[in-house]
Parts: structure tokens; C-alpha cells; sequence
């Protein structure tokens, strides 16, 4: 560590002698400057520990540089003694009021100027160290928060993988099962950005998506109507209104509840559009697909019945984006799973569903 750097600032060089010679038997190291200007210039090199201010100077006086000091935050501890001829009481709280920490009047004693040299320095000695450890408590609390969330980003990246997998092989005799679940994930994604849902929903509505399809998981075709076991927050209870009210239409004619109009969660209104336009747009065990042309005509035809006008609205002004995705997903291979890796996921997520 270095020696600690003492600013003397008096218009006098006689004056700033007189403390250099009380100061230099203590091993500090001495600046002089002879105005206020001067003194700024000093101050503004960082490596000024302690000042000894004249008040009356010619030019800038002691009081106004003391709130030049002070509007720099980082000197807004810096110790500041006042050395003046001044004994009126309220000269000395013009100078508590500007910033100043102590006051030596003139002629100086030596011990005292000692004194309260040492004692200022010690208190800023403690204020650095406490101001150097919340430097480093921020840096590490920043590399910390950081760390979090790259990791934080890599499992929510890991789960919505698992999710994906999950629903593939729910639909492993579908050729297209894969790439259709990733489509009605980002068509609906889109379409909910377009109408204004905030981020955090639509992340949600990217987990929840794809778990409408994990309702099918181990069972038989007679019992794919079993309710799939639901948080009542998070993205799993989007996952479940999503799974419920995604075959509900707008006119009030759709299931199993018969909900009309904005009774409908907007959720599942927004997925309803896009799973009806991949089921057009696919080839499906149950359908051959319709040309992209049709299945916008359809869709249309569909806004006032089937689906929310704004929600039609929303999928028609986003219409480039889901055909650009459309063709990305459309050479989407998913992972195939042979029968035994298959049973083995299925018996791993049992705890879904109601027996």
C-alpha cells in the first residue's frame, strides 16, 4: 500500500510549508496547489486521501470549493479540514453546510493538526475498505445473477426439450406428429404476440402447448378423455385451459363446455387458430392435408363462428410469419424412439395422469 496523499491548498506557499513541515515526519505524501482552480485540477487525478483547505483565498474560496468537492460522488467521502482564521459560529457552519468534516484555526498547533489528520484518515481507510468490498460484493452478485441465468435459460431450454420429446411420443404412429406439435407451438406464440400478451405469458404458452398432447400418454383410445393431473398455476394451468378450450368455438357450438365469446380464455382461443390451420395444412392419420390457399379461406370463413374476429384478425396480420414458420417445421424430423426406450419414458411420467 502507498502512502497515503495529503492535498494542501492555500494562496500562501509560506502557509503550505508550514503544514508540509507538521505532516512529513507522519511518512505522508504531500500535493500543494494555490488556488481552488488548482486544487480541482489535483482532486480530479483520484489519489488525493485527505485535504487541508484554506477558506480565504483569492479567486475560489474554501467554502466553494468544498461544494465543488461534493457534487462529484465519488469524493462525497473524501475528508475536507477546513484551516481558516474564521471564529464566528456561523463561518463555521457555512462550512459544515458546504461539506467540510473538521476545522484547524489559524496559527495551527502541530499535534493537533497531527490529531485529527490521523483520526480523519483512519475513517476514510474504513470507508474504502467498505466501499471496495461493495464494489466487490456487486461484481460478484452481477457474475452470480448472470451465471443463474444462463443456467436458468439452459433448463427452461432442457424442459421445453423434454416437453417436445413427451409429446412426440404420444403421437409416435404419426409421421408429422413431432413437427405438428412444434408448429401450433410457434403459430400460437405468434398470433399472442401480435395481440399484445405480455412475454412472460407467451413463454408460458410455449411450455403449455405442447403438453395438451401428453393427455394421451399410456392410455388406450377409449381412454384418451382422461383429465390429465394440473397444477393451479404457471404454465401448467395454461396447459390445461389450453386443453380444455381449444375445440370450444366462438358462436357458443363447440366442447365439451359450450363456452361462447370471451367466456372462451383467450388462450385457448388463440390456440384454437393455430391447431385448426396445421390440422388443414397436414397430413394427419385421419385427413389428408388442403392446400395453404384453402386453409386461409377456411379460416376466414371461420371468424365470427368458430373463432374470435381478433384473434383471426391477429393470425392474418402475422400470415408471412406462420408460413415462414410453417416451412422451417415442415423439415422437422423428430426423434424416433423404439418400443422399449418408449414404454420406459411413458412408465417415467405415469404421475400425469388420474388412475
Amino acid at each position: 500500500m502507498g502512502k497515503q496523499a495529503i492535498l494542501i491548498v492555500d494562496d500562501l506557499p509560506l502557509n503550505i510549508e508550514l503544514l508540509e513541515a507538521f505532516l512529513v515526519p507522519g511518512g505522508y505524501e504531500i500535493v500543494k496547489a494555490q488556488s481552488g482552480e488548482e486544487a480541482l485540477e489535483k482532486i480530479a487525478e483520484d489519489r488525493i486521501d485527505l485535504i487541508l483547505l484554506d477558506v480565504m483565498m483569492a479567486g475560489m474560496n474554501g467554502f466553494e470549493v468544498v461544494k465543488k468537492i461534493r457534487q462529484d460522488e465519488k469524493h462525497r467521502l473524501l475528508p475536507i479540514i477546513l484551516v481558516t482564521a474564521l471564529r464566528e459560529t456561523e463561518d463555521r457552519v457555512k462550512g459544515i453546510e458546504a461539506g467540510c468534516d473538521d476545522f484547524l484555526s489559524k496559527p495551527v498547533d502541530k499535534l493537533e493538526l497531527q490529531a485529527r489528520v490521523r483520526s480523519l484518515l483512519k475513517v476514510k481507510a474504513y470507508n474504502d475498505l467498505l466501499d471496495n468490498y461493495r464494489r466487490d460484493l456487486e461484481a460478484e452478485v452481477a457474475v452470480r445473477t448472470e451465471e443463474l441465468a444462463l443456467a436458468l435459460e439452459r433448463i427452461k431450454a432442457a424442459s421445453l426439450e423434454t416437453i417436445y420429446r413427451l409429446s412426440v411420443a404420444t403421437e409416435y404412429r404419426d409421421e408429422d406428429g413431432g413437427a405438428h406439435i412444434k408448429r401450433v407451438n410457434r403459430y400460437t406464440a405468434a398470433i399472442a404476440r401480435r395481440m399484445g400478451l405480455g412475454e412472460s405469458t407467451i413463454e408460458s404458452i410455449l411450455y403449455a402447448t405442447p403438453i395438451d398432447e401428453l393427455g394421451k400418454i399410456g392410455k388406450s383410445e377409449a381412454s384418451k378423455a382422461s383429465k390429465l393431473k394440473v397444477a393451479e398455476a404457471g404454465f401448467i394451468s395454461i396447459a390445461e385451459t389450453i386443453a380444455l378450450c381449444r375445440h370450444e368455438w366462438w358462436d357458443g357450438s363447440g366442447y365439451p363446455k359450450g363456452l361462447k365469446g370471451k367466456a372462451i380464455p383467450l388462450t385457448g382461443r388463440v390456440t384454437a387458430i393455430a391447431d385448426a390451420f396445421d390440422a388443414l395444412t397436414s397430413k394427419r392419420p385421419y385427413s389428408e392435408p388442403v392446400s395453404v390457399e384453402k386453409a386461409l379461406v377456411l379460416i376466414g370463413e371461420g371468424r365470427g363462428n368458430r373463432f374470435d374476429p381478433e384473434v383471426v384478425d391477429a393470425f392474418f396480420a402475422v400470415q408471412d410469419e406462420i408460413l415462414a414458420l410453417k416451412k422451417q417445421y415442415d423439415a422437422y424430423h423428430e426423434q424416433t424412439f423404439e418400443l422399449p426406450e418408449l414404454k420406459a419414458l411413458l412408465q417415467q411420467f405415469k404421475w400425469y395422469y388420474q388412475s
